[in-house]
């Protein structure tokens, strides 16, 4: 779900932190977190490093408060602390941000809308974790765009900033993340109905 932003309560609850009240931060931490754990879980593999780098990026967002300037949505501009700040963390790992499995972009369905889901819970948490299993097997970057498209239902332009890529990567990375999910999927698992049959 998106993140419904009032201007005149974000400026409020901006100025009461940068007063002091510390409660107003906390309200702040409940309000974005699930922002940013979706984007760290999703970037960052080992568990450990998963709760470190989220207190680190609220820690900047609580230092940098001041150069906010209501340009852009406060919830992009928290994302993008978010994403610089991991990706700085796995540079130091030496993680391999992108990996341009194929340069073949021919047309295909969009695979994550295409998956059926099964009629029976326990089916369908299976296929779930199958997905999803494979979404962490994609490059750093495919992944992060595929939560912010997807999960924080965020426009290219807002990923683009996010990222500081052109509107046309986003778009690009975004097919071929789609697109080399499907094939692991169906290279994985031939025989069961996780897409449809003309797709």
């Amino acid at each position: 779900m998106r993140l419904e932003e009032t201007m005149s309560e974000l400026k409020e609850l901006l100025q009461k932190i940068q007063n002091g009240d510390n409660q107003a931060f906390v309200q702040l931490i409940e309000r974005y977190k699930r922002l940013v754990y979706n984007i760290v879980f999703r970037m960052v593999q080992n568990e450990s490093d998963r709760e470190d780098l989220c207190q680190d990026i609220f820690i900047k967002v609580y230092q940098n408060l001041g150069a906010f300037g209501f340009q852009a949505k406060f919830s992009t501009w928290i994302a993008r602390i978010a994403v610089n700040t991991t990706i700085n963390h796995l540079k130091k790992k030496k993680v391999p941000l992108f990996d341009d499995f194929s340069k073949n972009d021919t047309t295909i369905e969009d695979a994550v809308k295409d998956f059926k889901t099964p009629d029976i819970h326990a089916e369908e948490l299976e296929t779930s974790l199958k997905v999803e299993a494979e979404i962490q097997r994609l490059p750093v970057k495919w992944r992060t765009i595929l939560t912010l498209f997807h999960i924080e239902e965020m426009s290219y332009t807002e990923i683009g900033e996010i990222l500081n890529l052109p509107e046309g990567t986003v778009k690009s990375y975004l097919f071929r993340a789609r697109k080399r999910l499907k094939e692991k999927l169906m290279n994985k698992y031939p025989q069961e109905e996780l897409w449809p049959t003309n797709a």
